[in-house]
């Protein structure tokens, strides 16, 4: 009997098989489709690659400015497209964990179709491989959240904007979450009237206020015509050019047109198909797999890591789920959920990104100091033309510790990381702003708003006292 089967082959599988093979136990990974999961072949890996096109061509416009003579630059699609494919390849080649599972031993099993349990120690895939096994790690992810609505067929999820083979003359993406925003933002680079409707008060509602509020407005400058607190979706219906959306609030029905329509109103489990009641393994009401601090499921012999768990749905955590359901599987329940600052950035224009509580969510839990630096304000974004947006800092008073930090503009990404890193070692703000970080760079801004927040807590520095 095999020690442990990972089904799942995505950053959670990948790593939950690598760490059980690394203690040890004999093991096998089985996954639905291509080894990488939706990351290296769907998400992440794919889009930002279309985001990097999107972002040459705004910094190809921007030439002209520093004496560089070019025509105007133009996308040709099928082309980014199988540049597209190539970085997928070359990532599932190179930045997986291929070649280590393959060092360490572990049988990784691909286009195996669907898994699903036939009794609580035994799996069967749709390919006919049936797996018998001590332990078992469900990492098999989650999918886009469909709409219920008349003619909801005829939409599409952001997998399948990503696999068009043109670029959509009109585009309607329905909510405003990190998936949407990423969509119509790189479809509005690409040349395409993109609706972007959000059914809240206001877009990427998990960041804080004031980055909505500046990426929404950054939205609209660019020509998105960007529609908050729209009412509901009623139906969907074809014309000659593409889809047709009646939607309707306060009695009032209202329509519009694209050549496209793109749903991104959440995530559901993969759990369907599992058969997961023949293992003793509980779900919520939504589908996603129930776990204890130790990742462990009601079944004392299964595990689950990653999107399926519907916790903070990202790679890096995904990751590190990873790691610790392995470790548990393999030792017993020892390592708890790892506890610690998760930066979440979006590649969109402008970039965003935070990490920690927002302003509100600090200010609820006690007194807070909140410092902010406009990016107009700082010498490389001046310096690159990329002046537009903000850094945030939020500081508890009594321990001076970061809080949260959010920014909004080129490289708010990285900013955040830099962030993220002196939260988790507990750095104190004014100790972040006597970092001597090199100039110009945009870390750089950190400096500077951990040296205001530093000020307004009247704390004397000790470069200012020497």
């Amino acid at each position: 009997m095999t020690d442990v089967v990972v089904i799942g082959g995505g950053p959670a599988g990948m790593t939950a098989a690598l760490r059980a093979a690394d203690l040890g136990a004999k093991t096998v990974l089985v996954t639905r489709d291509a080894f990488g999961g939706m990351a290296a072949n769907d998400g992440p890996v794919p889009v930002r690659t279309l985001a990097h096109a999107a972002r040459l061509m705004r910094d190809a416009r921007q030439l002209d400015r520093y004496g560089i003579v070019v025509g105007e630059p133009r996308l040709d699609y099928k082309r980014l497209l199988a540049r597209v494919r190539d970085v997928v390849e070359d990532v599932g080649a190179h930045s997986t964990f291929r070649a280590q599972l393959d060092a360490l031993g572990v049988t990784v099993n691909e286009q195996c179709g669907l898994a699903r349990f036939i009794d609580p120690h035994t799996v069967e895939t749709e390919s006919g491989l049936r797996l018998r096994a001590d332990k078992f790690i469900i990492c098999t992810g989650g999918s886009s959240r469909k709409l219920n609505v008349p003619g909801a067929e005829l939409t599409s999820t952001h997998s399948d904007a990503w696999a068009l083979t043109c670029v959509p003359p009109s585009l309607i993406v329905i909510g405003a979450g990190a998936t949407g925003v990423q969509v119509a933002s790189v479809f509005n680079a690409f040349g395409s009237q993109v609706q972007l409707f959000q059914a809240g008060p206001r877009i990427v509602p998990t960041e804080d206020e004031e980055v909505s509020a500046a990426v929404a407005a950054t939205f609209r400058e660019s020509g998105m015509d960007v529609k908050e607190d729209f009412g509901v979706i009623d139906s969907f219906e074809k014309t000659s050019d593409g889809v047709r959306m009646y939607f309707s609030k306060d009695g009032r029905r209202k329509n519009t047109e694209a050549s496209l329509a793109v749903i991104a109103i959440g995530w559901v489990a993969n759990t369907a198909g599992l058969d997961l009641a023949r293992a003793g393994v509980e779900t919520n009401k939504r589908d996603f797999i129930l776990v204890d601090e130790y990742l462990k499921t009601s079944a004392e012999h299964i595990f689950a890591a990653g999107d399926v768990t519907g916790r903070m749905m990202l790679v890096p955590q995904a990751i590190q789920a990873g790691f610790v359901t392995a470790t548990n599987a393999v030792r017993g329940p020892t390592m708890k959920e790892l506890d610690a600052p998760a930066p979440i950035g979006s590649f969109t224009d402008p970039e965003y990104a935070q990490v920690g509580l927002t302003e509100t969510q600090a200010r609820a839990n006690g007194e807070v100091v909140v410092a902010k630096i406009s990016l107009d304000s700082t010498t490389r974004t001046i310096i690159d033309g990329r002046t537009n947006g903000f850094c945030k800092l939020i500081v508890d008073p009594k321990t001076r510790q970061i809080l949260g930090c959010h920014a909004v503009g080129e490289r708010a990404v990285e900013i955040t990381q830099v962030a993220a890193v002196c939260m988790a070692a507990g750095m104190h703000v004014d100790d972040l702003a006597q970092v001597p970080l090199s100039f110009p760079t945009y870390a750089g801004v950190l400096g500077r708003v951990a040296a205001q927040a530093s000020r307004a807590l009247n704390l004397k520095l000790n470069w200012q006292a020497n």
